[in-house]
């Protein structure tokens, strides 16, 4: 099989399979257990930390090990939102993960107000509309650093540069541009995940500033500064610091990649264009095709794609992103995603140009 779905998960790295099965092997202590094995455990718990708050430029004490991203998503959105003393009214965008969504979704059952700005058709929020819709009771705004599905780069610093100017939490998802691409403002809160940069599914991060006293959603639990619950996966999370530390993002490889697969598409399909994207992540349009019906041809052909986020394969309404950009329905119905990753040769470009040919 030929794999082209890395913005949806990508495989472990041998250096990062190798940490997991070791610790997993000879570290099995509960990292919150007092004696010797759990002080193992909770000693390369914290060295994984520290590499963690180093790839994200911030101080270790904020790093909260999760699940996913997914679910560092819901704690820092929920939680920023219920420790702001601002009000009840959040900005975000339309073409937000689906996590980010739910989150939202629950906070307006709470009476918080949401406002969703659409995409410019250069793929990013206009900065200016987003001043426009400030109000003296916002709470936070929350905006992905990349989008999934086409790669679009948001404006964060000038964003963040917003957020502190009005005293306002500025939470970022940053599963798809951790360690790949940065941003030079602080921030009040990020998010990642480990299975997007060849380590463990099932296990990411959230970075919480220390200094933001914010609730425990559940109550009572201790692990995590008391904001998640259940013992920590000590095997994936250093895992994880392990694929962070062997992760090398090569953006001019990418670019030459998909120079090379734009320049050569079928007639039939064009590329979806941004004003700033990162370059392995390509969205496409083929006329009068569906994109469910692209994924299950290139399927037969031995090469995996995407219809857009893995978080969105049920939706029947296309992708958000390039219909928050002024597509219509019907040329979102035709979008499907290819997305690259280290191990993408131009020998599996052309093959698959040759399969998008016979579509």
């Amino acid at each position: 099989m030929i794999y082209m779905d890395y913005a949806a998960t990508s495989p472990m790295s041998a250096s990062a399979l190798k940490a997991y099965c070791e610790v997993a092997e000879r570290y099995y202590g509960n990292s919150a257990s007092l004696h010797d094995l759990g002080g193992q455990a909770h000693y390369f718990v914290e060295q994984a930390r520290a590499i963690v708050a180093t790839a994200l430029n911030v101080k270790s004490d904020g790093i909260i090990f999760t699940g996913s991203g997914t679910e560092g998503n819901l704690l820092a959105i929920v939680s920023l939102a219920l420790a702001s003393k601002k009000g009840k009214h959040i900005i975000s965008s339309q073409a937000e993960h689906t996590s980010v969504h739910a989150a939202l979704n629950t906070l307006e059952k709470m009476g918080f107000v949401v406002t969703k700005l659409p995409l410019q058709r250069s793929g990013s929020i206009h900065v200016e509309q987003l001043r426009e819709v400030l109000r003296d009771d916002t709470a936070l705004i929350t905006i992905q650093h990349v989008n999934s599905e086409i790669g679009a780069i948001q404006p964060i610093d000038e964003i963040a540069a917003l957020a502190k100017e009005s005293d306002i939490y500025f939470h970022v998802d940053c599963v798809q541009s951790f360690c790949k691409v940065t941003f030079a403002q602080q921030v009040d809160a990020m998010t990642v995940s480990a299975h997007k940069i060849a380590g463990p599914k099932g296990c990411g991060a959230v970075y919480i500033n220390p200094k933001i006293c914010v609730p425990a959603l559940t109550p009572g639990v201790t692990h995590e500064r008391g904001l998640r619950g259940g013992t920590l996966d000590t095997p994936a999370i250093v895992a994880f610091a392990t694929a962070i530390e062997d992760f090398h993002y090569k953006l001019q490889d990418y670019e030459a990649l998909r120079l090379y697969l734009q320049e050569n598409l079928p007639t039939t399909c064009r590329m979806i264009e941004c004003g700033e994207q990162l370059p392995n992540i390509c969205g496409i349009v083929m006329d009068k095709v569906e994109g469910q019906y692209v994924l299950l041809r290139l399927n037969e052909a031995g090469i995996c794609i995407s219809t857009g986020s893995a978080c969105d394969i049920h939706s029947e309404s296309g992708t958000k992103a390039i219909l928050s950009m002024g597509y219509t329905m019907e040329e979102a119905r035709q979008f499907f995603r290819i997305s690259f990753g280290p191990k993408t040769t131009f020998k599996e470009i052309d093959q698959l140009l040759a399969a998008l040919t016979n579509i």
